[in-house]
């Protein structure tokens, strides 16, 4: 997942302002796996709204996106490597099963 400072950049790049605030609200050490919980987003989104209005609750959204985004792509990665791995050590070369 990109680091905090990362999202500051996005949401600067996307909206003109960094919404630290936000980001920072979510990437709270004590509450960061529950507040990135996509089964949670409603019992967030009316704390988020109350603080920082709805721009700030597009702005969570954005963030736990762009966070997934970041794993999957990671996980593809590995996955892609790993396979490799295997199709070689099977001496599956160039083959897509």
């Amino acid at each position: 997942m990109p680091p905090t400072k990362q999202h500051y950049a996005s949401s600067l790049e996307r909206t003109g302002n960094e919404w630290k605030e936000v980001h920072d609200w979510v990437d709270d050490p004590a509450h960061k796996n529950e507040r990135h919980d996509f089964t949670r987003i409603a019992d967030f989104t009316p704390i988020i709204f109350e603080k920082f209005g709805e721009e700030g609750v597009v702005e969570y959204i954005n963030h736990l996106r762009e966070d997934m985004d970041k794993k999957f792509a990671k996980l593809k990665k590995e996955y892609e490597e790993k396979m490799t791995d295997a199709y070689a050590y099977f001496g599956i070369r160039g083959r897509k099963y």
